[in-house]
């Protein structure tokens, strides 16, 4: 059984709120926090847990109990100020694993300095992906994976008709095919066999370094 974890979302504005969705839509369980009761109302439609509170106050963290969750995502996304307080307080109260929303690099860097164990920039991760999509023919999908190495969910319709043993990417291109997905199937088979025959419709993921990714 998937392990199933418990969330808490701080901050539910857009990122916040998709980010709490998402979660509960995949089956875990996500607290939310927002000092605005609009966003609080809004998120009761969808949590099943949600507190009004100020992230930068350490005795209403500490009574919500914030170091007893695994995960805590900060996105608060209109102060930076408000942001590198909230972190500083969910780790001196003890905080396992503390996401943070960076605005800026500066704030980026603040926050690996307070301890942050991950740090999120989204307008770096978008402008990637777009950056990617735009210059890679056929590229649906981009994540970067570091050292140039990156996963991408390609249209398989120039290899129609040919087995993965017949392509033999691994050799003569360096990259490697790790899931296909045919039309109409709902999900993504994993470490496809060799004799694997692609169809028109098919979407290959496959991961390999970006220069050779470009050279497909």
């Amino acid at each position: 059984m998937a392990k199933k974890y418990e969330i808490v979302v701080i901050g539910l504005g857009r990122l916040g709120f998709r980010l709490a969705q998402t979660l509960v839509e995949l089956g875990h369980k996500a607290v939310g926090i927002d000092i605005s009761t609009n966003r609080i109302k809004r998120a009761q439609e969808v949590l099943s847990q949600v507190y009004v509170a100020d992230a930068t106050d350490k005795t209403a963290m500490q009574q919500l109990g914030m170091a007893d969750y695994s995960h805590i995502v900060v996105s608060i996304g209109s102060s930076m100020e408000a942001s590198i307080l909230a972190t500083l307080t969910l780790k001196e109260l003890g905080a396992r694993e503390v996401w943070v929303k960076a605005l800026s690099e500066q704030h980026e860097a603040i926050l690996h300095k307070l301890g942050a164990d991950h740090v999120l920039f989204p307008e770096s991760m978008v402008a990637q992906q777009l950056a990617h999509r735009l210059v890679i023919p056929g590229l649906t999908n981009y994540l970067g994976m570091g050292r140039s190495i990156a996963l991408q969910e390609r249209d398989a319709k120039q290899w129609a008709g040919k087995t993965l043993r017949e392509l033999d990417f691994t050799n003569r291109h360096n990259i490697l095919v790790v899931a296909i997905k045919g039309k109409g199937d709902a999900d993504f088979t994993f470490i496809p066999g060799a004799d694997t025959q692609i169809n028109e419709d098919d979407k290959l993921v496959i991961i390999g370094k970006e220069k050779d990714l470009s050279a497909l």
